[in-house]
């Protein structure tokens, strides 16, 4: 492996997922030992033999995502947007212009995702 002299540095963290909707809460989730497994309730799942998953519940978009725009997108990217945007605040990182004008091409974002847009594709 070669490297350029550059160094990469994890400054802010952001998390979605079953067990919290935030850094914050899914670390306490973990360790209380709490599970996001629960029965499904996005659609009716009474005709599969699996009726537990882990849903992200009680998101609220609201703060970076407008309602007309979360209508045009699945939930895996609002997910996506949250965990990046609470990364931003937690870095301490300028927004708006004034992030495109001081940082801009300094900076990236890592998301992971298992599976996301089927609901789309259907």
């Amino acid at each position: 492996m070669t490297t350029n002299g550059r160094r990469v540095v994890v400054t802010g963290l952001g998390c979605v997922s079953p067990v919290g909707n935030s850094v914050s809460e899914s670390w306490a989730s973990v360790l209380a030992g709490r599970s996001g497994i629960d029965f499904i309730t996005r659609f009716d799942a009474s005709q599969f033999a699996c009726r537990f998953a882990g849903e992200v519940r009680g998101l609220d978009l609201s703060p970076h995502i407008s309602v007309k725009e979360a209508r045009t997108m699945d939930s895996f990217i609002h997910y996506g947007i949250m965990a990046a945007a609470e990364a931003v605040a937690d870095a301490g990182l300028p927004t708006g212009e004034a992030l495109a004008e001081e940082v801009a091409e300094r900076i990236g974002c890592v998301i992971g995702s298992g599976i996301g847009g089927l609901p789309m594709i259907e």
